[in-house]
């Protein structure tokens, strides 16, 4: 697993071993999905982010930089990862790039009326009409939503390019995000199509983290969906994906 100091060998006419700056691409613990306020952790969650930030610090993790979206969830994710590592100090950069997309915006239209979350009887029935949503919104195939596809995988990038601009190598980068995001920033950096992007997107694992390895310009990726945090038996139940 890697510590900060990763060594990765890059893509190049010489094959040289370098070492490069990975980011810790960490989605939002579980947030409070079934309440009327969606955007704040559970007490789960909290708990969540906390072990991430005793697992990072176990392993002598220590971020060159930090940066989550603003929306509650994330901020409060990445700064309880980073309390928990005894960086309490640390500055939490904000960058709207690696906001959600706008979930509710995208069911109303797709099904003309409003998710209201805190009120759905049959979760499975919800997530599948989502995924049609996603589908739909993905086609350029809905009307009226403040965001388009294209916008939200440019902005996602920009916000990627951000975290690691001015990374030396070694560096360890911390960057707390959503699912959906980080569904559409793999998928862009493999080259799969939309549908790759909304599969991954419904995987992804509260607290889990991707790695990507950072040189110069670009980001490729190491790993998807880690959470050696929670893999153990006491916790297992604690995986959680809302």
């Amino acid at each position: 697993m890697p510590n900060g100091k990763a060594s990765q060998r890059a893509d190049g006419a010489n094959g040289d071993n370098l070492r490069m700056s990975i980011v810790y691409l960490v989605r939002h613990a579980q947030a409070s999905f079934g309440a009327e306020n969606y955007d704040a952790l559970s007490e789960l969650g909290v708990r969540q982010s906390r072990w991430l930030g005793e697992y990072f610090a176990a392993r002598g993790l220590r971020f060159a930089r930090a940066m989550s979206g603003t929306m509650v969830r994330q901020r409060e994710t990445a700064r309880t990862i980073l309390d928990a590592m005894g960086a309490a100090d640390a500055v939490l950069e904000l960058h709207e790039g690696l906001n959600e997309y706008p979930g509710e915006a995208l069911y109303a239209a797709h099904t003309g009326r409003q998710p209201l979350a805190h009120q759905v009887s049959d979760a499975r029935d919800y997530w599948r009409t989502f995924r049609l949503a996603m589908q739909a919104w993905s086609q350029d195939r809905l009307a009226g939503v403040p965001e388009s596809w294209f916008d939200f995988g440019a902005r996602v990038r920009d916000a990627l390019r951000e975290a690691v601009r001015d990374a030396a190598r070694e560096d360890a980068v911390l960057v707390v995000s959503s699912g959906g995001a980080i569904g559409r920033a793999l998928a862009d950096l493999t080259g799969a199509p939309a549908s790759t992007a909304i599969e991954l997107n419904l995987q992804c694992r509260n607290t889990g983290f991707t790695e990507l390895i950072g040189g110069g310009a670009s980001l490729r990726l190491l790993s998807f969906n880690n959470v050696p945090h929670l893999d153990c038996a006491e916790r297992r139940a604690s995986i959680t994906f809302a």
